[in-house]
């Protein structure tokens, strides 16, 4: 297979980092050079790209500069064009999908004891490394995964975060088989989950603020529909909130039974109010959260959701236009994912 590699690629960067819809623009459309993979890495042409909401945390600022005007983007689908010295996992030509988390040391008690998604040397892609709102990126081949082959390149890039990370949320909310689970905010990820919990017989119960996103939960199968700080009409065994919004918490955990679990999906969230032990956390109720996922996780789910035919529902974006994606994104009441089309 022969394809010519450019010299330089079109790529949006984050300037400086503020509210998308704010007098400056954050992010930029620039002209930059096309990647080299180091050792180990493959070279990748976007065809598609997730937008998801840690990309707006990473534009508007809410998370901390890592690395200066960083390219966003970690729900990469592409083409592999070139390998890298030793890289031997794929071939040119091959289809692969490109998640959050880029590299991790190997070597620390987390990575040694199956819990690399706990690496305190963890590196991040659309954080730490340029990302995928680019027409080319590069990524360590031991840290991107096959794409199953049903899913086209737009339907496949929100798995690789939205459905990597609520799957992981999923497993930490332990919900019992046959059980109910409350899902605060229904965007890119809840979507996901919430089709992955009702194939398996889980009773799902929507909490969100958006009109669209509440129809939307409830043509999937949800039981019920709530605004974000509603009270479910049951107690709930479990509940994971995807919505970055801390003063949800007392309210999902007041709706959890006796025993129950609430997982806090997002790796950004705004402060938790004061709880109060007696009403908030007593009779055993479990408060976590997720941190990552590990790539075990991802090709896990990735086996899930080809079993399952796990379908996510997505709005394409010309690629000129992933600010407007963002800006979108950001106003909460959204159907699904949002995709970048770049090379396709």
């Amino acid at each position: 297979m022969s394809f010519t590699i450019p010299e330089t690629m079109r790529a949006w960067q984050v300037t400086t980092p503020g509210p998308i819809d704010g007098d400056k623009a954050p992010l930029e459309l620039v002209e930059k050079p096309v990647p080299v993979p180091n050792v180990g890495e493959v070279l990748v042409r976007v065809l598609t790209c997730g937008v998801c909401h840690t990309d707006l945390h990473v534009t508007e600022g809410d998370l901390p500069v890592h690395k200066s005007h960083v390219t966003p983007g970690h729900e990469i689908v592409g083409e592999v064009v070139k390998l890298g010295e030793s890289a031997n996992r794929f071939k040119i030509g091959d289809r692969i999908g490109i998640p959050w988390l880029r590299w991790t040391c190997g070597v620390c008690e987390y990575c040694r004891s199956g819990q690399e998604n706990l690496c305190p040397n963890s590196l991040y892609t659309g954080w730490d490394h340029d990302g995928g709102y680019a027409e080319y990126v590069t990524v360590p081949e031991g840290f991107a995964y096959r794409i199953p082959d049903q899913f086209d390149s737009q339907t496949a890039a929100p798995l690789l975060c939205a459905g990597i990370i609520g799957y992981r949320a999923f497993l930490r909310a332990n919900v019992p088989a046959g059980g109910s689970l409350g899902l605060y905010g229904f965007g890119g990820s809840a979507h996901i989950t919430a089709q992955i919990a009702i194939d398996q017989g889980i009773e799902v119960h929507v909490l969100t603020r958006g009109d669209d996103a509440k129809r939307f939960a409830l043509k999937l199968g949800a039981k019920s529909a709530g605004g974000a700080y509603d009270l479910p009409p049951v107690k709930l065994d479990s509940a994971i909130i995807f919505a970055p919004v801390g003063d949800i918490v007392p309210k999902a955990l007041a709706g959890l039974k006796p025993g129950g679990t609430l997982a806090l999906a997002g790796i950004h969230m705004t402060d938790i109010p004061q709880l109060n032990y007696q009403a908030a956390i007593f009779h055993e109720k479990n408060l976590t959260s997720v941190e990552s996922n590990t790539r075990s996780n991802g090709e896990e789910f990735l086996r899930l959701a080809d079993r399952l035919d796990i379908t996510p529902e997505t709005t394409a974006y010309p690629f000129e236009r992933a600010d407007e994606a963002l800006r979108y994104l950001s106003h909460g009441d959204i159907k699904g994912a949002c995709v970048l089309r770049i090379g396709e």
